[in-house]
């Protein structure tokens, strides 16, 4: 599978902006999704937000689904309502895994060319 493959610093607690580092978003990206995604609900001590690991992988899990996949905001927070986030499905035949990894790769790559193009212009 094309994904960001990375192990997770063995710590218990995340500021946001690692997570936001780790996870290659913004600050304020992952406030908002705090606000739309129940599931994320990071603890909060004296005003600042401590990620502990399983939140930094539903944050991934939350960007494949919006970013990779094409799932909307609604349907990204239905399908993790309902428990399903498989990047692929286990049932798919090779060529069919082939093509969806293809895409995923493709998906990043175009991310990360408009990336580079807003922050040129």
């Amino acid at each position: 599978m094309v994904q960001t493959e990375f192990e997770l610093p063995d710590k218990k607690y995340f500021t946001i902006g690692e997570v936001a580092e780790l996870c290659q978003l913004k600050s304020h990206v992952l406030r908002y999704w705090e606000q739309v995604f129940p599931q994320l609900e990071p603890s909060k001590r004296r005003g600042r937000r401590y990620y502990q690991k399983c939140d930094v992988q539903l944050v991934l899990e939350i960007r494949s689904l919006l970013q990779d996949q094409g799932f909307t905001i609604p349907g990204a927070k239905a399908r993790l309502a309902k428990g399903e986030v498989n990047l692929i499905d286990q049932s798919m035949s090779s060529e069919q895994i082939s093509t969806v990894e293809l895409l995923q790769a493709l998906t990043q790559d175009i991310q990360t060319f408009r990336e580079y193009i807003h922050s040129r212009y």
